[in-house]
């Protein structure tokens, strides 16, 4: 619906006014018989004018019907009509226009209940379809939006729908364009916005996703174990083949140990005795030495 213009009214008032100049000039006053109709006579010509002109924004198209029927499409700019013959029963807007619509408690091909909310990016590219192939453009977008939103869950399986948004919204833009081009529209985008289901599903899911992050934890765990031990035998292979090292690694170890004050190392003698360090007051001496603070 358009807005009313002040441009005919104004047109009124400037022709009025002139119609009464004139009188005035005439005859000198407007009491007389040839001033009254003079008057009259621009207060109706004022009207007829004021009916006849229109004005269309630059984004809106008129459409013109005469004795009911199609006559033209009018706009944007000043464009005249014969009053009571031309009649303008729709003011197409031309731009993009976004609509929301949802399906609510709609089953998937799994039979999950979802709630899904989308937007809808069209425009008019036929103002004469729009307006006289369908008697609401604007409602029937709406449902035909709502009813191609459910047929398309009612198709998908719910984790496609969790992970395929772009796939979703294509499909719909298809479907949806496809029904409206006969009214002369044409949808640019579909854009799915939320996907809503059941609270105990989400609860689920979230336990789903938790066991499987543990389960990823527990295999890197024990692929890491796998690689230890795999060094720890290439480690015990190579003080199989050399001695001096083993001893070497085994003194290491206990120097590293005995370094710290108040540390204490149990040892069993047969350790020691495998690894070649003498006997337990060798490792006392040993400890004690460790323990004293460095001179210089």
């Amino acid at each position: 619906m358009q807005k009313t213009s002040s441009f005919p009214g104004l047109l009124f008032v400037l022709i009025v006014a002139a119609g009464i100049g004139v009188a005035y000039a005439a005859y000198g006053s407007l009491a007389q018989t040839g001033g009254i109709v003079v008057t009259l006579a621009s207060v109706i010509v004022a009207g007829i004018v004021a009916r006849a002109v229109r004005i269309a924004q630059a984004w809106e198209r008129a459409v013109v019907l005469r004795l009911g029927k199609f006559r033209a499409l009018r706009g944007p700019g000043v464009f005249g009509i014969i009053p009571i013959v031309d009649t303008i029963p729709y003011w197409i807007d031309t731009r993009v226009i976004t609509s929301t619509f949802k399906a609510e408690k709609t089953l998937t091909r799994d039979t999950v209940p979802v709630d899904v909310d989308a937007v809808l990016f069209w425009k008019v590219l036929d103002p004469e379809k729009a307006a006289l192939a369908v008697a609401d453009y604007n409602s029937a977008i709406s449902w035909a939006a709502q009813t191609a939103l459910r047929d398309v869950i009612g198709k998908t399986q719910l984790a496609e729908m969790l992970e395929g948004r772009e796939h979703i919204s294509f499909e719909l833009q298809r479907i949806i364009d496809a029904r409206t081009e006969p009214w002369g529209i044409m949808v640019i985008s579909v854009e799915v916005r939320d996907v809503l289901i059941p609270a105990g599903l989400q609860d689920a899911m979230s336990m789903q996703a938790q066991a499987e992050r543990e389960r990823q934890a527990r295999v890197i765990l024990g692929d890491s174990e796998r690689q230890i031990a795999e060094k720890f035998g290439e480690a015990a292979r190579t003080y199989a083949n050399d001695p001096t090292a083993l001893h070497l690694r085994a003194m290491n170890m206990l120097y590293e140990g005995l370094k710290q004050n108040a540390t204490i190392v149990l040892v069993p003698s047969t350790a020691l005795e495998t690894m070649q360090l003498g006997s337990i007051a060798g490792i006392t001496a040993l400890a004690a030495e460790a323990q004293k603070p460095v001179t210089h």
